[in-house]
């Protein structure tokens, strides 16, 4: 009987997952509209039920089980590692994180049953030196806890990811871009210093100017395959209470890519660039570039230009920015609700959710409720589901010199036929040093005349394709096989958190293993921690369902 209940669920999950979004995870997601009328304190609205569970938690935790120091909560990690080390060499299981799956933003489930699970209970932030410009936090500090924190203060990160729910940990291990990456580059440039806590029940600190630098190369990108992160120094920046945004409407596929060319700095290093440059592709031909500035609001003029986009009852940000073309036009948004723009409507996947998620009734009644969290959306997945993640719908972004932007588009377009696409232009540096990591060197052609460094984009494709909308023959494998070629036959990169179709010579074809395999022997990795590639890729056969499935259709 329960076994025949528990089946009856899963399948009733499986066809109505629609509605379990709408009625489930929209109202677990969010605090109760009471909170509405709370008051004007505006971080009210955001607080969310599964952050109110975990900071409740945390602060029992610390303030009356466990008041402890950074350093001892750091000491208890390192003596479960070397428990694990104790225990003969044929029993022991990997290493990973206890982070349950369905917390993370990746859209793959390692399985870490077969793993021996590590508790990193690790949330605070622990130091802003103002005088370095660093901020010093543990690795489970989230974006939107971070901007609360440094942008009171006049500060920002460097980098900061649009997900208020990403780690700070789990963006240094992995990758992280921003419209600010064009003067800084990915998110790895911006960390000063790593603690972690290595396979052999070592504490280090990891620098690129200490005897572990070559460990500090290998570290992005690396998925916590190296060892457990347990803080990290960060580069902040500056930050006014506003961004003067600027639309810059684009009318042929010719002008935004020159355009983006010209205004990232990729033509000219001595260009004077604003602080904040990304475009919104809407079709082939039409696109909406934007610039932003760090901007103080001090004139009636100016305050009748504000607009915080970030209100539940207004439109999804890039339906608003849509409204610039063909006119153009600027505004001011406040700095926080800038940095956290594309959460509400997760960019546009939650368009693919609750296709009317953006009518104005839903938005004014229900838009308070968005976005569903990401952890519950993954706690929902079914295996049906989990295949149909991929097969019906994309989600990936790719890095690829910007000056092959043209060539990006029509690929994606041939392929996915999937509109809006991102675009964020980013620094890739050759540091010049020999082996840098994971990353191999930007193509020599590509590289910033008189700099060490080439122009590259990020390209975000996410949502239905327009093959499935349409009920057209669409082939999963074939079109992220063709993706994936494209991108290393350019010199790019596909990101990690996102299903790759790559088998492991091609994988190791895109990405520059060398150093990294180095270090895994170095820091006593093998046999700790599982490798790269076994640590990213999907726990399904990608492939194998993705033709099973272009058949059946």
């Amino acid at each position: 009987m329960g076994f025949q209940l528990k089946q009856f669920l899963i399948q009733l999950l499986e066809d109505n997952r629609g509605l379990v979004i709408l009625l489930f995870c929209l109202p677990a997601s969010f605090v109760s509209p009471f909170f509405l009328f709370l008051g004007p304190i505006r971080t009210a609205l955001h607080l969310q039920i599964f952050d109110l569970f975990v900071q409740l938690r945390q602060w029992l935790h610390r303030r009356y089980l466990e008041k402890s120091t950074h350093q001892e909560r750091v000491e208890k990690i390192r003596k479960k590692v070397e428990e694990w080390k104790k225990q003969p060499k044929g029993q022991r299981k990997l290493l990973c994180t206890a982070r349950p799956n369905w917390q993370s933003l990746s859209t793959t489930f390692f399985n870490k049953s077969a793993c021996e699970r590590i508790e990193i209970d690790l949330f605070e932030v622990l130091k802003l030196d103002e005088k370095n410009m660093l901020v010093e936090v543990e690795p489970n500090v989230t974006v939107r806890e971070i901007c609360q924190f440094l942008n009171p203060r006049g500060y920002t990160l460097a980098v900061t990811l649009e997900i208020g729910d990403a780690t700070l940990g789990g963006l240094a291990f992995g990758v992280g871009m921003t419209t600010y990456s064009h003067k800084v580059g990915l998110y790895q440039e911006t960390i000063e210093e790593y603690e972690l806590v290595t396979g052999d029940a070592k504490v280090i600190r990891v620098r690129a100017d200490n005897e572990h630098n070559d460990l500090f190369r290998c570290l992005p990108w690396s998925h916590g395959t190296l060892g457990f992160l347990v803080s990290l120094k960060l580069r902040i920046v500056p930050a006014k209470p506003y961004i003067h945004m600027k639309y810059i409407p684009c009318f042929s596929q010719n002008e935004y890519c020159d355009e983006m060319m010209r205004l990232s700095g990729a033509l000219n290093k001595n260009e004077k660039v604003a602080d904040f440059v990304e475009a919104t592709i809407y079709d082939t031909d039409k696109a909406v570039i934007m610039l932003g500035k760090f901007a103080d609001v001090d004139t009636w003029q100016k305050r009748l230009k504000v607009n915080d986009v970030c209100w539940w009852w207004k439109p999804w940000f890039y339906k608003h920015v849509e409204k610039f073309h063909p006119q153009g036009g600027e505004e001011y948004i406040p700095l926080q609700s800038y940095l956290l723009r594309h959460n509400r409507a997760i960019f546009w996947v939650l368009e693919s959710m609750i296709p009317f998620g953006n009518h104005p009734i839903f938005r004014l009644f229900f838009g308070w409720l968005c976005p569903p969290k990401p952890a519950f959306l993954k706690f929902t997945t079914t295996n049906a589901v989990r295949n149909m993640t991929f097969t019906k719908q994309v989600f990936q972004d790719i890095v690829m010199p910007l000056g092959t932007l043209k060539d990006q588009v029509d690929t994606a377009t041939r392929l996915f036929d999937a509109f809006p696409l991102l675009v964020y232009p980013c620094r890739i540096y050759d540091h010049r040093r020999g082996p840098q990591g994971q990353l191999r060197s930007p193509p020599e052609k590509y590289m910033v005349p008189d700099t060490n460094y080439a122009m590259f984009n990020d390209l975000g494709v996410y949502g239905t394709p327009g093959f499935v909308k349409r009920r057209e023959k669409y082939n999963a494998t074939y079109a992220m096989r063709s993706m994936e070629k494209f991108t290393r036959d350019v010199g790019g990169y596909s990101f990690l958190y996102a299903d790759i179709f790559m088998t492991e010579d091609e994988f190791e074809e895109m990405f520059d293993l060398t150093l990294y395999n180095k270090v895994r022997t170095a820091y006593s990795c093998n046999g700790a921690f599982p490798t790269l590639y076994d640590k990213i890729k999907p726990e399904v056969d990608v492939i194998k369902i993705g033709n099973d499935t272009a058949k059946v259709d």
